[in-house]
C-alpha cells in the first residue's frame, strides 16, 4: 500500500484497511511522526488465550485427551480457585452451558473436572477461556504441574497463616489488656492508644492474609452468585469497620483479635483441608507418577543397534524400548526379548514379582526387578492401561450420588439464605440490643458451613476407591460402593472365577472310529475364535499338529459352537447344545469326572468325542465363601457345566447352594427370581459370557486381566487374581456407608444447631470462626480413616 510516495507492506486486509482510511481522512502524516509500530493483532492477544489456544493442537492433545467417539473428546482438567460447594456448582453449570460440551463433573474432593465435548462444535481453548471468564484457573490434568500446583498454594497458605499468627499473638495480647482494663479499670490515653495498634497490627493481616476470602467474594459477586466467600468476607469486614468506627470515635467496642482470630483460624482450615483432600487423592496421584519420564528407545541401523533417551511423550507405538533392572515399564507391550521378575503391585495390589519371558505382555507402570528387558511398545498416553484404570477410577470418584447432587444444589442458594438471615437478626438486635447486634451479626456471618454437606459423599467415595485399588479392586462406579455394602446374595460363576481359569485336558474318550488326534484338531478349529477357557484349552492341546479350517461360525454364548469343516457340520459344546442341535444319542458323564468341564463334539448324526477338562479352585476360595457368609451374605455357584460338577465343586469351597447346565438366559433369570424376592444381587464372573447376568445384578464385579480393563463392562474389576480383595472390598464398602451417614449428620446437625444458636446470641464470634472452620476439616478428617482400612 503506497503511504507518502512509498509502498508499505501490511500484515493483513484488517491493518491495510486501519491505514488506508487514515491515509483517506488526510492524516497520512501519523507515519511519519510515530515513534514505533502499532502492535498487531497478534501482539494484543492476551497471554492466557495464546496458552490455551496450544491445548487445541493433535500432537499435544495425545498426552491427555481421550478420544471417545467419532468427533467426541474426553479430557481430566484440574481446577484452581474452588473453595467451597458453590463454586463447584457454578463451574459445572456455566461449562455446561457452553455449546458443544456434552458433559461435565467437577469433585470437590479432588478439585478435578472431567468434561467431554464435541469438537466440532467448541475447541478446547474454548472451554479453558470461559472457565477462565469466571475467575478460575484450568489446565490439563498432570501430575508434575498438579503437584507444582499444591506445593504453590501450600506455601502461599503457609505465608497467609503466618503473617496472621504473628501479628494475630500481637493483637490478642492488646485485646487482653483492653478487657482486663475493662473490668479493673483503665486510662482513656492507654485505651485509645492499644485500639490504634490493634488497628495498626489488624490491617496488613486484613489485606494480605485474607486477600483470598476478598477476591473469592468478589469472582462471585462478579458472577452474581453467592459462594462461601461472601458471608465470610462480610463479617470481616463487618467487625473490621465497625472497630475502626470505635476506634475513630472513642464509642464502642473494637473486634480486632475477633479479625485476625477469624482469617487464622479460617486460613488453618483451609490448609489442613488441603493436605487431607492431597492424602485422600493419593492413590489416584501415585497412579499418574508411576509413568517415567524418559524412556530409553532402541533403533536398529546398518551401523547396529543404536540407544537414545527421549521423554516420554515422544514414545510411539511401534517403538522399541530397552527397560533396565528397576526401572518402570514406559508404556504397554510385549516382551520380545530377555526373561526378568515383574512387580505390578501399583496396577494390581499384588506386591509378588511376576517372572515374564519372550512373548508376554508388559503393562505400564510395572517394575521391572531382575534383568533388561527389551519391549515392543503398542499403546502410549491415554491409551495405556494405567491411563484407563486413572479414567475409570476418576469417573467413580467424579459420580455424584443423589445426596451430594442436592448438597450442591442446596449450596447455590444456601448463602444467600444465611445472608438474608444475617439482615433479619443484625436488624432485630440493633433494635433490641444495641450493644450486642455487631458481634452477633459477625457469628451468623461466619458460624454457618454448607461445605460440609458437600464434602460428606466425595471425600468417603475418593478415599474408599483409591484404598480399594490398592486392594486390587477397582471401582468404575461409585455407586456399587453402596450397593456392595448392603447385598444380601453373592453368586459366583464358576469357571475363571471360583477356579483358576486355565483348564487343562484330562482326558479324550473317543466314540467313533475317529482317533484322539483327529478329534482334537477337528475340535481345534471350532474353537480357534473361542474366548471361552474350555476352548483355549483345546487349543492349546492340539498345538502342533495340521491345523484344519473351519467356516461358516455360530457362537450360542454358554452353550458351544457351530461350524463346517470341509463341507460337513460340525458342534462342540455342552451336552443340552448337542442334544437341541443334533440327532446325536447322549451319552453319559464318567463316574471320575470330578467337577471338571466336559466337552462334547459331534456332526449331525452322532457323537464322536467327549473332552474331559480339570481346573484348579483358587486356594483362597473357601475362606473368601466362609467370610462372606459370617458378614450375612448368601453365596450361590451358577455354572454352565454339568449339576455333578458344579455341586462337587460347591461343596468344596463351602457352597451350600449350586446350580448346573445354566446359560446365560437361565442365570438372568435366576437373579431377577431373587431381586423379585427383595434381594441385592452381587455377581461375581470371568465377563465372557456372562454380560446379560451382570448387567442384571445389582453390582457386578468381572474377573479380569488388567490387560482387558478396557473392555470390562462391570461395576468393579477385580485386578488381582486372589479372591481375598472381595472381602476387602466388601468391609471397606460397609465402613464407607458408615462414614458417609457419619458425615452426613455431623453437616447437617452442625448448621441446625449453630444458625440458631449464634443468632440467639450463644455464640461469640471467635467461637463461630472456630465452629465453621473445624466443621468440614472433621468431615475429611473421618472420610481419611478409610485410607488406614487394611
Amino acid at each position: 500500500m503506497a503511504i507518502n510516495g512509498h509502498d508499505e507492506p501490511m500484515c493483513c486486509y484488517g491493518c491495510q484497511a486501519v491505514a488506508q482510511a487514515i491515509v483517506d481522512s488526510g492524516n497520512a502524516d501519523f507515519y511519519r511522526h510515530r515513534t514505533a509500530a502499532s502492535p498487531t493483532g497478534q501482539a494484543l492477544l492476551p497471554d492466557f488465550i495464546r496458552q490455551t489456544q496450544v491445548y487445541d493442537h493433535p500432537e499435544v492433545q495425545k498426552t491427555f485427551v481421550r478420544v471417545s467417539g467419532e468427533h467426541q473428546r474426553e479430557a481430566a482438567l484440574i481446577l484452581e480457585g474452588i473453595v467451597c460447594a458453590a463454586c463447584v456448582w457454578l463451574n459445572e453449570r456455566h461449562i455446561a452451558q457452553l455449546p458443544g460440551v456434552l458433559d461435565v463433573q467437577v469433585n470437590y474432593a479432588t478439585h478435578r473436572a472431567r468434561i467431554r465435548w464435541d469438537e466440532t462444535r467448541i475447541k478446547l481453548s474454548d472451554i479453558l477461556q470461559a472457565i477462565h471468564n469466571i475467575g478460575y484457573t484450568a489446565h490439563p490434568y498432570d501430575p508434575q504441574q498438579q503437584q507444582q500446583a499444591f506445593d504453590r498454594e501450600r506455601r502461599n497458605q503457609l505465608r497467609r497463616i503466618g503473617i496472621a499468627g504473628v501479628l494475630g499473638m500481637q493483637v490478642m495480647v492488646l485485646s487482653i489488656a483492653l478487657y482486663a482494663g475493662g473490668w479493673s479499670g483503665m486510662e482513656a490515653g492507654f485505651k485509645t492508644f492499644f485500639r490504634w495498634v490493634g488497628l495498626l497490627l489488624t490491617t496488613p493481616v486484613l489485606l494480605y492474609s485474607g486477600a483470598p476470602f476478598f477476591r473469592g467474594a468478589w469472582r462471585d459477586l462478579r458472577n452474581r452468585t453467592v459462594g462461601m466467600d461472601v458471608p465470610v468476607a462480610l463479617g470481616i469486614l463487618v467487625a473490621f469497620a465497625g472497630s475502626l468506627h470505635a476506634s475513630w470515635t472513642g464509642q464502642g467496642e473494637v473486634y480486632y483479635d475477633s479479625v485476625v482470630m477469624f482469617i487464622f483460624f479460617l486460613l488453618s482450615s483451609r490448609y489442613f483441608e488441603l493436605m487431607a483432600r492431597k492424602r485422600g487423592a493419593e492413590t489416584l496421584e501415585q497412579l499418574g507418577r508411576a509413568l517415567p519420564a524418559m524412556a530409553t528407545r532402541v533403533t536398529t541401523s546398518a551401523d547396529g543397534e543404536q540407544q537414545d533417551i527421549i521423554p516420554l511423550v515422544e514414545l510411539q507405538a511401534g517403538d522399541t524400548v530397552l527397560v533396565r533392572p528397576g526401572e518402570t515399564v514406559p508404556a504397554d507391550g510385549h516382551i520380545t526379548a530377555g526373561e526378568s521378575s515383574v512387580t505390578e503391585a501399583l496396577l494390581t495390589g499384588e506386591s509378588t514379582p511376576i517372572t515374564k519371558g519372550v512373548g508376554a505382555r508388559l503393562i505400564g507402570g510395572s517394575i521391572n526387578i531382575e534383568s533388561p528387558l527389551t519391549l515392543r511398545v503398542e499403546q502410549v498416553g491415554v491409551d495405556t492401561v494405567l491411563a484407563e484404570i486413572m479414567r475409570l477410577l476418576e469417573r467413580a470418584q467424579n459420580e455424584k450420588p443423589a445426596i451430594t447432587r442436592l448438597a450442591d444444589r442446596v449450596a447455590s442458594w444456601f448463602v444467600a439464605t444465611v445472608l438474608l438471615v444475617a439482615a433479619v437478626v443484625g436488624l432485630y438486635w440493633w433494635q433490641h440490643a444495641p450493644d450486642s447486634w455487631l458481634p452477633i451479626l459477625v457469628s451468623v456471618l461466619v458460624v454457618t458451613c454448607p461445605c460440609a454437606l458437600s464434602l460428606a459423599t466425595p471425600t468417603a467415595i475418593s478415599a474408599a476407591t483409591g484404598t480399594m485399588l490398592g486392594h486390587g479392586l477397582l471401582t468404575i462406579r461409585s455407586q456399587s460402593l453402596e450397593t456392595l455394602a448392603r447385598c444380601s446374595h453373592v453368586i459366583f460363576d464358576k469357571t475363571g472365577t471360583l477356579t483358576l481359569g486355565t483348564p487343562v485336558i484330562t482326558r479324550i474318550l473317543c466314540l467313533s472310529h475317529l482317533n484322539k488326534r483327529t478329534v482334537l484338531g477337528i475340535a481345534a478349529a471350532l474353537e480357534q475364535q473361542s474366548e471361552h477357557p474350555a476352548g483355549k484349552a483345546i487349543v492349546t492341546a492340539a498345538a502342533g499338529g495340521k491345523p484344519l479350517t473351519a467356516t461358516d461360525f455360530k457362537n450360542f454364548p454358554g452353550a458351544g459352537i457351530s461350524a463346517r469343516i470341509d463341507g460337513q457340520q460340525w458342534f462342540i459344546g455342552n451336552a443340552e447344545f448337542i442334544a437341541a442341535h443334533t440327532d446325536a444319542a447322549s451319552h453319559k458323564l464318567p463316574a471320575d469326572a470330578g467337577y471338571g468341564t466336559c466337552v462334547l463334539l459331534s456332526d449331525t448324526r452322532q457323537l464322536h468325542a467327549l473332552f474331559l477338562m480339570r481346573d484348579a479352585m483358587r486356594e483362597e476360595a473357601p475362606a473368601v465363601i466362609k467370610t462372606l457368609e459370617q458378614a450375612g451374605k448368601k453365596v450361590l455357584l451358577m455354572s454352565g457345566d454339568h449339576p455333578a460338577a458344579a455341586q462337587q465343586l460347591a461343596s468344596e469351597a463351602g457352597i451350600e447352594v449350586a446350580y448346573g447346565n445354566m446359560t446365560p438366559v437361565d442365570k438372568l433369570h435366576q437373579v431377577q427370581s431373587l431381586q423379585q424376592q427383595g434381594a441385592v444381587v452381587a455377581m461375581i464372573g470371568d465377563g465372557i459370557n456372562d454380560a446379560p447376568v451382570l448387567a442384571a445384578a445389582d453390582v457386578s464385579i468381572v474377573m479380569r486381566d488388567a490387560a482387558n480393563i478396557s473392555q470390562a463392562s462391570a461395576d468393579m474389576v477385580l485386578l488381582s487374581n486372589h479372591l481375598g480383595a472381595l472381602n476387602s472390598g466388601v468391609r471397606l464398602a460397609r465402613k464407607t456407608l458408615r462414614i458417609i451417614k457419619q458425615n452426613l449428620t455431623w453437616a447437617v446437625g452442625y448448621n441446625l444447631i449453630a444458625l440458631p444458636a449464634a443468632a440467639l446470641g450463644y455464640v461469640a464470634p471467635w467461637m463461630a470462626a472456630i465452629g465453621m472452620s473445624s466443621s468440614s476439616l472433621l468431615v475429611v478428617l473421618n472420610a481419611l480413616r478409610l485410607t488406614r482400612s487394611k
